[in-house]
């Protein structure tokens, strides 16, 4: 979820799923995606986007988005509703063949990620709280995301046996990525907020990272483990933080003007890195060397969902547009030797609902 989640170009709502979830195909029935290069008539790769090249979509229909690299760039895994009524968890090779489900089927699941060896995944999962896919928010309650209290963390086996539950506590705990040593970075509301929290690999020493009121999350590593990038937004306790508070308790959470921060892996030395740009600044990564960072913003159209992928300098100087498309961008991830791109779109969709998951070379 965004928590990392994805945002329809029509609605600019992050998919919640549906009423009911069906029983689960066998995983050698389910759609299996190819990769596509490029075909000269139509226009995947933009003229203004001169740091991609050799653009491949690697999936086809459907929703589908946060593909993250494995450590030694070789696979990726993601999250895909388009042999379920909402998602789970697949993983692939970067060429998008292999494609093979990893998790149940049962309930929803979101932000998966590779440990360092590559024998092991962590994902969220809404399944201890029931095998349907949790409702979604009623309409009447606006532009909303829901934040399952029904999400936990769980470890799995690259080929999706020993499933082992990492995080206990009652409330959101989801957003999970890891550390070249293993430590786990989360986000979780067991304490009253959003807000980033640090474990070790089997769940222990779980630390609190983040303490500004407001909410904190999508954290992810620097490629030497000493530094955490994240989204949020700090607001003074008054009539934002009150409405806040109060959706948070229906477990929503009305996304708007967020920023880019980074701290150390403590939490020290937070600084905020995207300032007076406006709109919704999110899903930020590191570029491997640590110096820059690619997100995601509707800074041109805070209103609207025409997202870009953008570069910055961790400073907050050198801001450069990436992508140029006229509908959603999101979700950037670099290879860890920085020679790829992988990130989701709308674009070139089959319909305007469709996110698909489309991996380039990145030129520097």
């Amino acid at each position: 979820m965004l928590t990392r989640a994805r945002v329809s170009v029509v609605t600019l709502v992050i998919a919640a799923g549906f009423a009911a979830c069906a029983q689960p195909p066998d995983a050698s029935t389910a759609p299996v995606p190819s990769a596509t290069a490029v075909p000269a008539a139509l226009p995947i790769l933009l003229p203004k986007e001169t740091r991609l090249s050799n653009v491949k979509q690697l999936t086809l229909e459907g929703e589908n988005a946060e593909a993250y690299f494995s450590f030694d760039g070789a696979k990726l895994t993601f999250q895909s509703n388009v042999a379920h009524k909402c998602d789970q968890i697949y993983t692939m090779n970067i060429d998008g063949n292999e494609r093979k489900l990893l998790s149940s089927g049962d309930g929803r699941t979101t932000c998966s990620f590779y440990t360092p060896d590559g024998k092991s995944i962590v994902y969220a999962s809404t399944h201890l709280g029931g095998k349907e896919c949790p409702p979604v928010p009623d309409p009447s309650a606006g532009y909303v995301w829901p934040i399952y209290d029904t999400y936990d963390i769980f470890k799995v086996n690259a080929d999706g046996t020993n499933l082992t539950q990492l995080t206990k506590t009652r409330g959101y705990d989801a957003e999970a990525t890891i550390a070249p040593d293993g430590r786990i970075v989360f986000t979780s509301t067991r304490d009253g907020d959003m807000e980033i929290y640090s474990m070790n690999g089997d769940g222990s020493d779980v630390k609190r990272l983040t303490h500004a009121p407001g909410p904190d999350g999508g954290p992810f590593f620097s490629a030497d483990g000493k530094q955490i990038v994240f989204r949020g937004k700090h607001m003074s306790k008054g009539e934002d933080w009150n409405r806040y508070n109060v959706l948070l308790k229906q477990g929503l959470w009305k996304p708007a003007q967020l920023d880019v921060f980074v701290m150390n892996r403590d939490g020290s030395n937070m600084h905020q890195v995207t300032k007076d740009l406006g709109g919704s600044n999110w899903a930020p990564f590191f570029a491997p060397d640590g110096k820059k960072i690619i997100f995601a913003s509707n800074m041109k159209n805070p209103r609207g969902g025409n997202f870009d992928l953008y570069l910055i300098n961790v400073d907050g100087t050198g801001l450069e547009q990436i992508t140029y498309s006229d509908t959603f961008d999101g979700f950037p991830m670099f290879s860890p030797d920085g020679k790829k791109l992988i990130f989701a779109s709308n674009r070139h969709s089959k319909k305007p609902t469709d996110t698909n998951l489309f991996i380039a070379d990145f030129k520097w």
